[in-house]
């Protein structure tokens, strides 16, 4: 069972930044493309972001310029660094294994996820 574990959420205003964390201990996480989703109150999933095992790195347009992923396959993590956050931003953020460019985010494993919330 893959085992992903986000951490990194909290409250901002609006303006600010916040980073994400998504770790595993699975080994074969390194090799593995690593995505992130998120999903507002009555809304479905929503592409932000994923990263391959190269490091190539492929956006929504909404979050180009503003968010950035990486990852440290030594320590397991990719990382999601969202700048210049607003209250549409509002959403629970999930780290994902699988390119959600590909398959359909829900079909994908995830875990627990974070809430990120935007507010004066």
């Amino acid at each position: 069972e893959v085992q992903l574990v986000e951490s990194g959420g909290g409250e901002v205003q609006p303006g600010g930044s916040l980073t994400l964390s998504c770790s595993s201990s699975e080994f074969v996480f390194r090799s593995s493309t690593i995505s992130w989703v998120r999903q507002a109150p009555g809304k479905d999933l929503e592409r932000v972001a994923s990263i391959n095992s190269d490091s190539d790195t492929r956006y929504a347009d909404s979050f180009k310029g503003r968010f950035t992923i990486s990852r440290d396959n030594a320590r397991r993590t990719v990382e999601l660094q969202m700048n210049n956050l607003n209250p549409e931003d509002t959403a629970r953020y999930y780290c994902t294994k699988g390119n959600v460019w590909w398959y359909s985010p829900s079909t994908l494993p995830r875990g627990q996820g974070v809430q990120v919330t935007v507010s004066p």
